[in-house]
């Protein structure tokens, strides 16, 4: 199996060429991404525990998914084929806003992403990959903030960087 390439991208978000995405993540340079948020009709966020065995950021909450978008594919193609992979469903997406961050893990690999944000919503209960997804839970936006000042070392990085600077958002696009 040939290893996932992600796109590499300028500030303007514009293609710049490819690249295996370990080697990316090894060389920190900037890559389009994206990070999906589903909430439910309680305005409650999806949220959902990365697998033990990934590569960085194993065991941490985090949004309901997130990845990159492959050649060729568009940020919503992307968010609903990433979400079905994961979390075993899909829904509408609608892109929010897009950001740029850089987060260097412990295992010497960075996260320098171009990452699109996208909302939708859902009721039901995913049927989870245990290859991506440890576990699942629903948390309104509220608890999500009070228990991130508490414990900010059990969530993602990303995670954090969105939801401390965008959760205005989620709470302006309740269903």
């Amino acid at each position: 199996m040939t290893e996932e390439k992600v796109i590499l991208v300028n500030e303007k978000d514009e293609p710049i060429g490819l690249m295996p995405k370990m080697e990316a993540h090894e060389k920190a340079v900037l890559h389009r991404a994206f990070s999906v948020f589903v909430l439910n009709d309680k305005n409650e966020i999806m949220l959902q525990q990365r697998a033990h065995h990934k590569y960085h950021s194993p065991l941490l909450w985090t949004n309901t998914c997130c990845s990159h978008q492959r050649e060729g594919e568009n940020n919503i193609q992307a968010g609903s084929r990433r979400l079905q992979e994961e979390m075993g469903f899909t829904t509408e997406l609608k892109e929010l806003f897009s950001f740029i961050y850089k987060a260097p893990f412990d295992n010497g690999l960075t996260e320098h992403e171009l990452d699109h944000v996208m909302i939708g919503y859902y009721n039901e209960v995913p049927e989870i990959n245990p290859d991506e997804v440890e576990s699942w839970k629903w948390m309104s936006i509220e608890a999500v903030k009070e228990d991130m000042e508490l414990h900010p070392e059990i969530y993602t990085v990303w995670f954090k960087i969105i939801f401390d600077k965008f959760y205005h958002y989620l709470e302006a696009h309740k269903v």
